[in-house]
């Protein structure tokens, strides 16, 4: 069995295009795969106060700056990026997600898929200030997500012009 698997990977007869759809079978067991491992890794986390308004706002902020291209706001039905993503990332302005679940996919992010890992990036309260904040963007209104979002703290937690000048100045 693991010679005809190896045979079969490394022929290159599978097409990995995201614009070739897996099988059904194929789809499945990768959608078990992905979803069986970050239960297993996210069940032990500890949830801190979701409904603090500060870490909502602050979230508000992280998920303007990060993540509307692929996972849209109220009132987008969809971004040029996420056209051509499969599988097409939740729609998190219509669709609610574990809080665990949540915290674990942004900060370790999901290999072969376009979600980055922010952990390297981003500490784990803001981790899960945008844990807060996509709970209640289901709820929102595009005009409540556009209020929020322009009252929200900026994405400053990684400066890349300071980074990259600190770099030359060495």
């Amino acid at each position: 069995m693991a010679t005809g698997l190896a045979i079969f990977v490394y022929s290159g007869v599978y097409n990995i295009a995201a614009d070739d759809h897996h099988s059904r079978l194929v789809f499945a067991a990768l959608q078990t795969l992905r979803d069986r491992s970050i239960e297993f890794r996210s069940a032990q986390l500890d949830v801190p106060n979701l409904d603090d308004p500060a870490l909502i706002l602050k979230g508000a902020g992280q998920y303007a700056a990060m993540c509307t291209e692929c996972h849209l706001a109220p009132g987008m039905t969809n971004s040029e990026v996420r056209v051509g993503m499969y599988p097409q990332p939740p729609d998190l302005s219509r669709t609610g997600i574990e809080p665990r679940t949540a915290f674990w996919v942004i900060k370790h992010g999901i290999k072969m898929s376009a979600m980055p890992a922010w952990g390297g990036s981003h500490d784990d309260p803001t981790i899960w200030s945008m844990v807060a904040f996509v709970r209640k963007l289901p709820a929102m209104s595009p005009e409540q997500y556009k209020s929020i979002v322009a009252t929200a703290p900026p994405d400053d937690d990684m400066p890349m012009e300071k980074k990259t000048d600190d770099a030359h100045h060495d």
